[in-house]
């Protein structure tokens, strides 16, 4: 990756697979401290990263003496409590997890930290509480600035909305401005395009499983590292799937299924969840990016290539890991480890990449 001459160390917690630094680190960012618990997430970490000052574990059990001082602290507590997908109970334990955050600020000091989370977090009882730590509380020294960023308007591929909160203690840093919108608009780019990020890989991968390959992180042995195409595998849906696929076309979703290929679940539920067994198009942007873009029947993850005209130039699939990591905007680089079903939860949970590289360019304005 390209580096540039400043540079400010950062600490990324609940890293992941590291979306974030990804973002960051081209941009002069140097992590000094990353911490994730699932072992196959921080070994994709470490793999892109380096072992070195990444920690697998608990943050709870982080002592505070392994915690270095750093320019900037960023991360994404866990959010399924507050996910429009998840329970949204306000005293699961996962939401409780942005105070350990706050404690490794307190013991960091940095000039910026940055929390990204679900769209309904602003909207939840713990983000009053957070709000709260900065009037007198664990944060009292940082001005903090909030709000929905929506990763397409600053050139990912993807309609993915995140709240992003920004604290600052050496001045108000307000919100990154857009640079690209969904109209045209004086000074903006048009949105970028499903077609942008994935058009070219091959229509019908020859695989189906991933490389034998292992690898020791931590101590463990762990499948991958991965690179590239060897995300690029398909499945194998049944002769009924492939029924529903190829009626689907482009924007499209499960209203345009012939009531005898209607599963009874959908036949009883005639409005809602409108994006399910959709395809994408290839002159827009991917909806969000969820952990089981694997299967059609949670989102709109069906390969945009559907010709009305001819059943022949259709592409009945849906998307592979690799083009769902190039969705969410991971260069071609990325090093991935972990089974298959690890690695598209790693892929879906992320910020998508150039989201995280837009606030940093952002940030480094403002920091000292």
């Amino acid at each position: 990756m390209t580096r540039v001459s400043d540079s400010w160390t950062m600490i990324d917690l609940f890293a992941g697979c590291g979306g974030m630094t990804a973002g960051f680190q081209p941009l002069g960012f140097n992590p000094v401290l990353a911490v994730e618990w699932n072992l196959h997430a921080a070994a994709t970490y470490a793999a892109n990263f380096g072992e070195d000052h990444t920690v697998w574990g608990d943050i709870n059990e982080l002592p505070d003496d392994e915690i270095p001082e750093a320019d900037v602290v960023i991360g994404g507590p866990p959010c399924q409590g507050f996910s429009n997908l998840g329970s949204r109970d306000v005293d699961d334990p996962r939401n409780k997890l942005w105070k350990q955050f706050l404690r490794v600020v307190e013991r960091a000091r940095p000039q910026v930290f940055v929390i990204e989370n679900v769209e309904r977090f602003r909207k939840s009882p713990d983000f009053q509480l957070l709000l709260n730590e900065a009037d007198g509380g664990m944060i009292k020294d940082y001005q903090l600035t909030h709000g929905v960023l929506l990763a397409a308007d600053y050139g990912v591929a993807q309609r993915r909305p995140r709240t992003i909160v920004i604290g600052s203690r050496i001045g108000e840093i307000p919100l990154p401005a857009p640079s690209h919108s969904k109209e045209l608009a004086l000074g903006l780019k048009p949105w970028n395009t499903v077609q942008s990020r994935i058009a070219g890989l091959p229509e019908h991968p020859d695989t189906t499983e991933l490389p034998e390959a292992r690898a020791e992180f931590f101590g463990e042995v762990v499948p991958g590292p991965f690179k590239w195409l060897d995300l690029h595998f398909g499945r194998q849906p049944q002769p009924k799937s492939l029924q529903r696929y190829d009626h689907i076309p482009p924007g499209g979703g499960r209203f345009n299924l012939p009531d005898e290929l209607l599963p009874n679940c959908w036949r009883n539920k005639p409005t809602g969840t409108t994006d399910v067994m959709g395809r994408m198009r290839w002159d827009a942007p991917s909806l969000t990016i969820r952990t089981e873009f694997f299967k059609p029947e949670k989102g709109q993850y069906l390969h945009p290539q559907w010709d009305p005209e001819d059943p022949s130039n259709r592409v009945n699939r849906v998307i592979t890991h690799l083009e769902a990591a190039l969705l969410q905007d991971f260069p071609e680089t990325f090093q991935w480890c972990g089974s298959k079903t690890e690695i598209a939860r790693q892929i879906g949970n992320a910020v998508p990449v150039g989201l995280a590289r837009a606030i940093a360019a952002h940030l480094r304005r403002y920091l000292k």
